[in-house]
């Protein structure tokens, strides 16, 4: 069933699982294309594959559901059966630097934790290492979402990318 939106007492804004809200899908499809262009069709796939376990899109709202501030998205990582990996974080431009970043992270936290019973998370990050570790992310190895490598992936090592993890 997942968690009921996540909302602070008196506050007008939710978070949910898309999956549960799929009349948010085109605008959280705007959103995401807003920061990362790509066809309209493969990301709408992507939200609908949305579900109570893995993968899982969750989008921050605001003016009784009406418009969609931002969204993560939580996917599985075959080695690691008891973490996931946030494949994405977008917050509108018009809503950055306003704490709507920390408040999607924390309830994807806690949606990882409560309901999906999960003890880490990992994301990588090019330019947002800073906001990560203000939050309790500590950097760790470069991590494949993709299942166990039996060798050393050199193209990793010199990636932009920082590997960052949490343990909830």
């Amino acid at each position: 069933m997942g968690l009921p939106p996540f909302n602070v007492s008196g506050s007008p804004f939710s978070v949910v699982p898309i999956h549960n809200y799929p009349e948010l899908m085109k605008k959280t499809c705007e959103l995401i294309n807003s920061e990362w262009p790509r066809s309209e069709t493969a990301r709408m796939r992507s939200l609908e594959a949305s579900c109570d376990t893995l993968p899982c899109s969750l989008v921050l709202t605001t003016d009784g559901m009406n418009r969609v501030i931002a969204h993560c998205k939580l996917s599985q990582i075959p080695s690691k059966k008891m973490a996931c990996f946030i494949e994405s974080v977008v917050v509108d431009k018009s809503c950055r630097g306003q704490g709507f970043g920390k408040l999607i992270m924390k309830f994807a936290e806690d949606y990882c934790r409560i309901v999906l019973d999960l003890k880490a998370i990992y994301l990588s990050t090019i330019d947002q290492d800073g906001f990560y570790e203000r939050i309790g992310y500590e950097y760790c190895a470069p991590i494949s979402m993709y299942g166990p490598r039996h060798c050393e992936l050199p193209s990793l090592e010199n990636a932009k990318k920082k590997y960052m993890k949490k343990v909830l």
